[in-house]
C-alpha cells in the first residue's frame, strides 16, 4: 500500500532577515566572551542568505526585534524557557494554520472530510496544544484521530509520514492531514559555546502541511511507498536536544560527518534492496539540510555529485534550517521542478538516527 500526497503547502513568518543583519543581532548575545568580528564569517559559512522568524518586527523597526535583549553580563542567559513557551503558544498556531489551510485548499479537501491529524513540532509544548488549535481553527470534525510527533528533531516529519501511511493502509478511506511547525528562533542562546553559535546562525521558523490519502485512479500524485529508520551505534552524543532553563539546548558533535560516512551507505543500500531498489535507481533527493557539512557528508557517503542535493541547498539558503518542516519545503520545490522519481527523503535526528522515506 502507499500514501498519496496532495495539496503540499508551506508557510513562513511575515518577516525575514538577511544573514548579515542576523549576525549583528547575535553579536549582542556574546556577553563579552568573544570578539564579535569572527561571527559574521561564521554566519556566512552556513550558506544561509535569509531566515524567517516570528520574533522580528517590521522592517525599519528599531530595534529589529525586542524578544531578546543585549546580554547584560556573563550570567545573563536571555529569556526563560517559560517566556519562550508563552511566545510559542501565541505564535505557532497562526503559522501552522496558514500552511494547513492552504494544503486543504490545494487538495480540494473540505475540513469535514479529514479523519486523522498528525502534528509535528520539537520547539515547544503546551496543552491543549497545536492539534486542538488546528481542529478548532480549521473546523475539523471533533472525532478526528490525533497524533503528535514531538521532540524528535529535524526528521520528525518523516516519522509523521510513516504514521499517516499506516493509517491509510489500515483504512483506505482515511484522509490524513499532516502539519509540521517549528519556531526555532525562540531558542537562540547567549554565550560563545560553539554549538550555540552554530545554532544561532542556522535555525529559522516555518511550517508545512499536506493531505495524505489512498491514491486516486490515474492521477500523478507523489506516493510514499516505504519508510526506514537506522539508529547508528555508539552515537548518542552525535546530536542532542534538551530542555534548559533558558530555552532548548542543541549540541552537534564534530563526529557527525564521520558517523554518516561509516553507517549511512551500508544501511541505505540494505534497506533499498529489501524494497527491490538500488541507489542508482533514485532520480531525486530531498535531504534535510542540517547545515552545509551535512549535505556534503551525505553526498560523499553515497557517492553523489553535490549538485544532486542542489534543491536542499537552495532551501537552506532561502529559508535556513527550519527543522521538521524543511523536508516538505524541499519536496514542494522538487514537485514544482517536476523532478523525476523515485525520490528519497532523508533526515537525521538525535540518537543519531537516520530516517528515510521512498517516494514514487
Amino acid at each position: 500500500m502507499s500514501l498519496a500526497i496532495y495539496g503540499l503547502a508551506t508557510a513562513r513568518p511575515p518577516q525575514a532577515i538577511d544573514q548579515q543583519a542576523a549576525a549583528e543581532i547575535a553579536q549582542t548575545f556574546l556577553r563579552g566572551e568573544r570578539d564579535a568580528r569572527g561571527l559574521s564569517a561564521l554566519f556566512r559559512r552556513t550558506q544561509v542568505r535569509t531566515r524567517g522568524s516570528v520574533i522580528l518586527d517590521a522592517p525599519g523597526s528599531v530595534p529589529r526585534q525586542s524578544f531578546y535583549w543585549p546580554a547584560g553580563g556573563p550570567q545573563d542567559d536571555g529569556p526563560t524557557t517559560a517566556a519562550r513557551m508563552q511566545r510559542y503558544a501565541e505564535e505557532v498556531l497562526p503559522l501552522a494554520g496558514a500552511a494547513a489551510e492552504q494544503a486543504l485548499d490545494n487538495a480540494a479537501v473540505p475540513p469535514a472530510a479529514v479523519t486523522h491529524l498528525v502534528t509535528v513540532s520539537c520547539t515547544g509544548f503546551f496543552a491543549p496544544g497545536l492539534d486542538i488549535g488546528l481542529i478548532k481553527r480549521l473546523g475539523l470534525p471533533p472525532t478526528v484521530g490525533r497524533l503528535h510527533v514531538g521532540f524528535m528533531g529535524c526528521h520528525g516529519t518523516l516519522n509523521a509520514l510513516r504514521a499517516a501511511q499506516a493509517w491509510v493502509d489500515a483504512d483506505p478511506a482515511a484522509v490524513v492531514l499532516v502539519c509540521a511547525a517549528e519556531l526555532c528562533s525562540l531558542h537562540f542562546r547567549y554565550g560563545c559555546d560553539p554549538d550555540t553559535l552554530v545554532a544561532n546562525a542556522l535555525f529559522a521558523d516555518g511550517a508545512a502541511a499536506l493531505v495524505g490519502r489512498s491514491p486516486g485512479g490515474g492521477d500523478d500524485a507523489w506516493r510514499v511507498v516505504a519508510s526506514g529508520s537506522c539508529l547508528m551505534p555508539d552515537a548518542e552524543d552525535g546530536m542532542t536536544w534538551r530542555i534548559g532553563n533558558h530555552g532548548f539546548q542543541m549540541t552537534l558533535s564534530p563526529r557527525v560527518p564521520d558517523l554518516i560516512a561509516a553507517h549511512l551507505r551500508p544501511w541505505l543500500e540494505s534497506w533499498l534492496a529489501s524494497r527491490g531498489r538500488r541507489l542508482e535507481d533514485l532520480n531525486s533527493w530531498a535531504v534535510h539540510p542540517g547545515g552545509p557539512r551535512i549535505l556534503t557528508s551525505v553526498a560523499r557517503a553515497l557517492g553523489l555529485p553535490e549538485t544532486t542535493l542542489a534543491t536542499s541547498a537552495e532551501i537552506l539558503a532561502e529559508c535556513g534550517n527550519m527543522s521538521s518542516p524543511t523536508v516538505l519545503f524541499i519536496l514542494q520545490r522538487l514537485q514544482q521542478q517536476e523532478a523525476r522519481r523515485p525520490c528519497l527523503a532523508l533526515g537525521f535526528g538525535p540518537g543519531l538516527v537516520a530516517e528515510a522515506v521512498l517516494l514514487e
